[in-house]
């Protein structure tokens, strides 16, 4: 077993003998004092983990200079806005685990009526809801304009993992909801497992050691199982609210192996589009027909550059204002 599977093991075992001590600690009576019998043991549990955690992140880490970027198509068309991009930092989530070295969150920002603010009352239901600090705590997923929107395979590849058992939970985006997701929630996840951290998910096999990650999938959305072929642009599923999330958005990733726990990152970027950065918005249109190939005017829009049918108006190329 390679150290890279033995870590997130020996983390989940800590978190548990972490947990156990501080029950006992209420349930039981140990004999000796407090401090011999439960504080110093958690103090040693504490730097284990510590130690753990350490060494997880160097096991994840890719090695020597990264290679070249590997090319696929969006997952999406429409218009969205990045968060979390490698174009700004990496590792992009703050971390190398479970592959996520070069990983990006996107979520969907229709346009809004000029003049009104996204999320603000009375705005385009179509809007995305801004973060609040308290009020409302939480909100259905309904209300994000990203929660059910079609997300495509990225290249011609073959299913390997194709999970879509897990509830989609309300939004954490306000400060309560957003605290009890970090000191609570997000703890717990990763005590299970790599699959409660990304919810509901498929994993591609692109080919050449490559591999693509889609998480935090609706419920019951997945058109593909295990073992199945796709072509660049199939449908695969829809963007759901599963997982360790803040609020329905989709989580993509390529990495070197089909297990995150075991798999290091690898750089991607969209054709078309690139990489966009944080707060950066992109739009990618649809082709004529789902799995087909874009038009030459689809692909010139896409690019940035204006078609003839477009000569005269204002032109959305990678990003907004760009």
């Amino acid at each position: 077993m390679s150290v890279r599977r033995v870590v997130p093991i020996a983390m989940r075992l800590s978190w548990l003998v972490l947990i156990a001590l501080a029950i006992g600690e209420f349930v039981t009576d140990l004999p000796g004092p407090g401090w011999a019998t439960t504080l110093l043991p958690a103090l040693v549990v504490l730097a284990l983990m510590a130690a753990t955690m350490s060494l997880q992140a160097r096991a994840a880490a890719p090695r020597g200079e990264p290679g070249p970027p590997v090319e696929v198509a969006p997952p999406v068309t429409g218009r969205w806005k990045a968060l979390n991009s490698p174009a700004d930092k990496v590792p992009s989530h703050g971390t190398h685990a479970y592959g996520q070295t070069y990983a990006i969150d996107i979520v969907a920002e229709p346009e809004t009526a000029e003049g009104e603010a996204p999320g603000r009352p009375g705005a385009d239901p179509a809007t995305r809801p801004a973060f609040r600090l308290f009020w409302p705590v939480v909100r259905r997923n309904r209300a994000f304009p990203a929660f059910g929107a079609p997300l495509l395979a990225v290249a011609d590849a073959t299913v390997v993992v194709a999970s879509d058992g897990q509830r989609d939970h309300l939004s954490r985006n306000s400060l309560p909801a957003l605290a009890y997701l970090m000191l609570a929630e997000a703890p717990v996840r990763s005590i299970v497992g790599a699959h409660r951290i990304i919810g509901n998910h498929v994993i591609l096999d692109l080919g050449g050691g490559t591999y693509a990650v889609y998480a935090h999938l609706r419920r019951g959305s997945l058109r593909v199982r295990a073992g199945d072929r796709v072509r660049a642009g199939q449908e695969i599923g829809r963007v759901g609210n599963s997982g360790n999330t803040t609020e329905p958005h989709l989580h993509f990733h390529l990495m070197d192996g089909p297990d995150p726990d075991a798999a290091r990152g690898v750089p991607f970027t969209w054709r078309g589009v690139g990489v966009p950065a944080n707060g950066e918005t992109f739009t990618v249109v649809e082709p004529e027909e789902r799995g087909g190939q874009p038009t030459e005017e689809q692909a010139e829009e896409q690019a940035g550059r204006p078609t003839e049918h477009q000569a005269g108006r204002p032109v959305e190329g990678r990003a907004a204002g760009s």
